[in-house]
């Protein structure tokens, strides 16, 4: 008989409370194997869009926290960059070097399927293109699917691409000019979305300095691009224009930021403040912050044109665009006299808050319509 007295661990109604969180849903299936979490944090904007990833967490607890910060973050990440879609992400428990299975993922699209479309799954940390292919036999709420399938494929060289164009942005704010010609970056980690980054960077004639843990990521760089390696302990001080997190969140840290000699703080990592006050360290230094979800939102604007009948030049459009809404982001910093990260919050918030009226007074109208009904 399952015990009914003990003291829970966790308790997740009071976390999703805290942060207004919409859906839990836990997924398993023993025939696969499948352990799974879909988290939905807000869908005022629209269905709730975030990628699927998989990783051997050290406890259920683990992976519950880290797909309810991803979920959120989406939803910061698409009202930011102007989507009509919601915030949500999944996490599937697991090794994926030795548990991936054709059963596994269609088991996952099966739980997908039964959201009825509030939310829709992409590729993310360790889940590819052909993991989506298993998820579309089983739904239709899925992008980054093979391009017979009408995806646009690959997303990595247009997240690198709104890097690129929100690096610009900042050196803009900062230097008085977006050219970054004869600048030093200083990119931690050289991973696909990095290299077509340096690609860029190298193009307009920047000097980089990278750092990986793949050796074979480094010696691509310095061959491709002439960049100088340094061991990945020592990135942070590197004498820099430009400090580029590529690889790991959290890495804006109280350890860290005294090493920074770079002006600005502009990369593809997700969640590069270990804290929120972090932001504001590099705000009292001096140091010019570019909001992740802001300058890292090419790939889910990529993948979100596909729910329109895929056009990579439209696309590619709507990506050019990170330079404009980072330069929003500073721009309301400097009115409201707040950090950055504070600032993008700030212009996702209203956008939500707006659409969120919008619908009230709609539903007020309708009811009143109705006769009150």
């Amino acid at each position: 008989m399952m015990e009914t007295n003990m003291e829970p661990r966790f308790r997740i109604f009071d976390v999703l409370q805290a942060e207004d969180y919409e859906q839990i849903v836990f997924c398993q299936d023993q025939a696969s194997g499948l352990k799974a979490i879909i988290a939905i944090h807000d869908t005022t904007l629209g269905p709730a869009l975030g990628g699927l990833r998989m990783w051997n967490y050290e406890s259920e607890e683990a992976a519950l926290t880290d797909v309810l910060r991803l979920a959120k973050g989406m939803t910061y990440k698409n009202a930011a960059a102007g989507l009509n879609l919601g915030g949500g992400k999944a996490v599937i428990i697991g090794n994926a070097k030795t548990d991936k299975s054709e059963a596994l993922f269609r088991a996952f699209g099966r739980y997908v399927q039964s959201l009825s479309g509030r939310y829709i799954t992409a590729e993310d940390v360790n889940t590819s293109v052909a993991d989506m292919d298993f998820i579309h036999m089983e739904t239709d709420y899925v992008t980054g699917v093979s391009p017979a399938f009408g995806s646009s494929g690959n997303p990595s060289p247009v997240t690198a691409y709104g890097v690129y164009r929100g690096m610009k942005a900042a050196a803009k704010w900062k230097f008085g000019s977006d050219s970054l010609a004869g600048k030093t970056v200083a990119v931690q980690g050289v991973g696909n979305v990095a290299y077509n980054l340096c690609r860029h960077l190298h193009e307009e004639g920047a000097h980089l300095v990278v750092t990986d843990i793949n050796e074979e990521a480094l010696k691509r760089a310095e061959t491709d691009f002439g960049a100088t390696v340094v061991k990945p302990d020592e990135i942070y001080a590197v004498d820099c224009d430009i400090f580029a997190p590529c690889a790991l969140g959290a890495v804006i840290n109280d350890s860290t930021i005294p090493q920074l000699k770079a002006q600005i703080v502009a990369g593809a990592a997700n969640n590069q403040l270990a804290e929120d006050r972090h932001g504001d360290v590099l705000e009292d230094r001096g140091i010019l912050y570019a909001p992740d979800f802001v300058i890292n939102a090419g790939g889910v604007i990529n993948v979100a044109d596909e729910l329109e009948g895929y056009n990579r030049e439209r696309a590619m459009k709507k990506v050019e665009l990170i330079y404009d809404n980072m330069l929003r982001v500073f721009e309301i910093a400097e009115r409201d006299g707040v950090p950055t990260h504070v600032a993008a919050e700030k212009m996702a918030e209203e956008r939500i808050a707006m659409m969120s009226r919008s619908r009230s007074q709609f539903l007020k109208v309708e009811k009143s319509l109705l006769g009150g009904r």
